[in-house]
């Protein structure tokens, strides 16, 4: 963690989602980071059991939102040198990026990953007043 610092902008992966954002804060075995961009949507359904429908619980995952803070471990921070992108601009491409994977793979989990998916979408709408 020595070449990352506070207020450095990092990439993070977090659960199956990965963002840029700056870390403001260190707190040894992890850290916050203040999310201003969404490189990869987070995959829907169980972390516990990827890849499968019959779970007690199929999750509908939203992407982490701008400003928000996420306590994130050292080892999945990597320092990030460039200016991050618009915020709404990365969420619109990685609803699409992930919506393109899940029909180019037809499955009884793409399909419910879709549908998940496709109200996490109306629940952006309804929060952020935008449109895909």
């Amino acid at each position: 963690m020595s070449q990352i610092e506070v207020g450095q902008m990092v990439k993070a992966f977090y659960k199956t989602g990965a963002y840029i954002g700056k870390l403001t804060e260190n707190k040894g075995s992890h850290a916050v980071v203040q999310i201003k961009e969404v490189l990869k949507h987070p995959k829907q359904g169980d972390l516990h059991h990827p890849n499968e429908t019959d779970v007690p619980l199929f999750h509908e995952r939203k992407a982490l939102a701008f400003n928000e803070r996420a306590n994130i471990p050292l080892n999945m921070i990597k320092p990030f040198e460039e200016v991050p992108g618009e915020y709404f601009d990365s969420l619109r491409a990685s609803v699409a990026a992930l919506e393109q994977e899940l029909k180019s793979s037809p499955g009884p989990f793409e399909e419910k990953s879709y549908e998940a998916l496709m109200e996490v979408k109306k629940e952006y709408e309804l929060m952020y007043s935008i449109t895909f």
